[in-house]
């Protein structure tokens, strides 16, 4: 996340946004009051799909690594960009695993190149007019695009103002910090809390992965999914001896 640029492309007034958030929810005003102004850097550049590639090399690896690898894809393309859709589909599998992709990350990117073609992955003009979830129905499509990654598309990309990513690690973490919860919510909860924050949930997720940052590793690195309940053994154990009784 890019956070130390002033944002100018948002798709809201962030000031509206702010005052929302501040009079619906007292830790998020406090919050809000405590650590830096929102700002995140919604890039210009990148297309859609251009946005998508470097999310797929990016995938379960460290960061350094990653830029290293999409540094080699880029160089397969030409003008200094990475490969168009029409480019991609033509350079070798192999040429792509000696770049540094895994075998399933280059079937991602093969897949994401003929969905760019065939219009499923959209032209950037196109996708400021389409909704968050007709977006997010058209992306996931592709292989090894998951919601996660076209959440943080909506956001960083597109600077839309309702968008709550119930599974990212941080924004739990955050929550379970800013609400002094030991453990960290379910999804479910998450997304139901969040419905004070409508219509402005990216702010308040934003927020969310301050307080986790300002927090430290050395707090949320104690902060735990909730445990399971534990089964009633005696229960259980009944329905065993029953279950062996009806065999016999």
């Amino acid at each position: 996340m890019t956070i130390n640029t002033p944002p100018t492309n948002l798709a809201f007034e962030l000031d509206d946004a702010v005052r929302h958030l501040s009079e619906r929810d007292e830790t998020l005003r406090a919050l809000i009051a405590e650590t830096v102004p929102f700002q995140i850097d919604v890039a210009d550049a990148q297309s859609p799909y251009e946005v998508l590639m470097e999310s797929i090399v990016y995938q379960s690896i460290s960061g350094k690594a990653a830029a290293t690898i999409f540094a080699r894809i880029k160089a397969l393309g030409t003008d200094g960009r990475p490969p168009s859709p029409e480019q991609m589909l033509k350079i070798a599998a192999a040429k792509l695993r000696k770049a540094g992709l895994s075998g399933a990350k280059v079937l991602a990117m093969k897949d994401l190149a003929k969905k760019a073609l065939s219009g499923v992955v959209p032209m950037h003009e196109e996708a400021l007019k389409l909704s968050d979830e007709e977006l997010v129905e058209r992306l996931v499509s592709v292989r090894g695009i998951g919601a996660w990654t076209v959440e943080m598309f909506l956001i960083f990309r597109l600077g839309r103002p309702d968008v709550l990513p119930i599974h990212d690690l941080g924004v739990k973490k955050g929550w379970s910090v800013a609400y002094g919860k030991k453990h960290m919510p379910k999804p479910k909860e998450l997304l139901e809390f969040g419905e004070r924050w409508r219509p402005y949930r990216t702010v308040a997720s934003w927020y969310m992965w301050r307080a986790f940052e300002r927090a430290g590793y050395k707090v949320t690195n104690k902060i735990r999914p909730r445990p399971l309940r534990k089964k009633n053994n005696r229960k259980a154990g009944g329905k065993k001896e029953r279950g062996k009784g009806r065999q016999l």
